[in-house]
């Protein structure tokens, strides 16, 4: 079956919980053991003292290593990516620093694409070089030979031991070849060393775009996006091998970044409409993105249905990767940051709050609000101006929120 009809089920079996259709929040802390060999036994292999035996389950412990409500989300969670295991967070970015602490270390160099969230971009710019980690970083639309040039550039290239990319990049949708990453990587493991590439696949989520089949190592999510979907929960994700995520699981129990089981309650909840949201919003994208392209008072607009065979290796890399256009749309408003505010100020249906991918939709300023910390110049660089205005489309009817774009962009300029 689907994954879209699993998530009703996957992972549960009723008869275990009094028959109840839906899992019960296990609120525990702790789990009894029945006996205390079993107890050993649950420890042995929760600690990695040794493999499970054939047919052996992990046994429930102490709800920071693993909890029913957790199990279950991760279990479904799986399906979209076809991915072996999974690992949630209490956050997207406790999911994407366990990830970078795992698979870094002192005096190791991090090649990333950029832009990044700007969440990603502070951490690995300024919390990552206090460990003793380097990183290089290659912007949208250059080949594998500039970005290995840049790496060897570095005087590091014995060192890169992670690729981290973002796509499509937040706020301008760029797109990364994901199977072109992986061949970085894979240039620069010698000698029987491993490069993993891990992807933010934030944007698209789990079911506009899967990089494990792109020969991505992980894929991540914040999960607070399109895969919650109400804006009532933070959380995150990680999705890959079995070999790589027990890594992440393990450092993961000693940070104590483990989501709750409130949390997976709200997340199955969500994973059960999941496709069905993410198709309306992605249908609705398409008729604002249309709107804005045609409004005189729009400068440029950001949206992955706008690229055509003219946009050569971004054209070929979103027909290849992705499975929709996706529900993110940017816009360069004519003139400054006054019009840019008074937009947003002016808005009446769309709310002025970041996040993304929830039934409403939202609208944000990226150089003063989610990307504020990221170098002037360099946002410059990436098109990140005072004009640009980020939209994630919901699921209203598309026509009244094209209606409240209009208005708003009307009160904008004769502001």
């Amino acid at each position: 079956m689907r994954p879209e009809s699993l998530m009703m089920s996957f992972g549960y079996k009723p008869e275990l919980s009094e028959g109840a259709i839906k899992s019960p929040i296990f609120q525990t802390s702790t789990f009894v053991f029945k006996s205390a060999e079993e107890g050993k036994a649950f420890f042995e292999v929760a600690y990695g003292h040794r493999k499970k035996n054939e047919g052996e389950e992990l046994g429930l412990i102490y709800s920071r290593i693993n909890n029913p409500d957790l199990e279950i989300l991760e279990n479904r969670l799986t399906l979209w990516d076809e991915a072996e295991e999974c690992a949630v967070f209490e956050s997207g970015m406790s999911a994407i620093t366990t990830v970078l602490l795992e698979f870094l270390k002192p005096g190791d160099l991090l090649l990333t694409s950029t832009p990044l969230y700007g969440g990603s971009d502070h951490f690995i710019k300024k919390i990552l070089p206090k460990f003793g980690i380097d990183y290089v970083s290659f912007k949208v639309g250059q080949t594998k030979e500039e970005i290995i040039e840049i790496v060897n550039q570095s005087g590091k290239a014995d060192k890169l031991a992670l690729i981290f990319i973002e796509t499509p990049a937040n706020p301008t949708n760029d797109l990364v070849d994901i199977r072109g990453s992986k061949e970085i990587a894979n240039y620069f493991a010698k000698d029987g060393k491993q490069i993993y590439l891990a992807v933010d696949n934030t944007y698209m989520g789990p079911v506009w775009q899967h990089p494990l089949k792109h020969n991505a190592d992980l894929v991540l999510y914040s999960a607070t996006k399109y895969i919650g979907g109400h804006s009532d929960v933070i959380a995150g994700a990680c999705l890959g091998s079995k070999e790589l995520i027990t890594r992440v699981k393990g450092l993961r129990t000693f940070l104590g970044n483990m989501a709750g089981p409130w949390t997976g309650l709200l997340l199955r909840r969500s994973l059960e409409s999941l496709k069905v949201r993410m198709d309306t919003q992605a249908m609705n994208a398409e008729k604002v993105a249309a709107f804005l392209n045609s409004n005189q008072h729009v400068e440029k607009v950001y949206y992955l249905g706008n690229l055509t065979e003219k946009d050569g290796a971004q054209f070929e890399i979103r027909n290849r990767q992705c499975n929709t256009n996706g529900g993110m749309i940017s816009f360069d408003i004519k003139g400054c940051e006054k019009e840019a505010f008074a937009f947003l100020n002016s808005l009446k249906l769309i709310k002025l709050a970041v996040s993304l991918g929830s039934t409403e939709s939202l609208a944000e300023h990226p150089a003063t609000m989610t990307h504020v910390d990221v170098d002037p110049e360099h946002r410059k660089l990436l098109s990140i101006t005072e004009k640009m205005i980020r939209l994630s489309i919901g699921v209203e009817y598309y026509n009244d929120i094209i209606d409240d774009i209009n208005q708003a962009i009307e009160i904008a300029v004769l502001s």
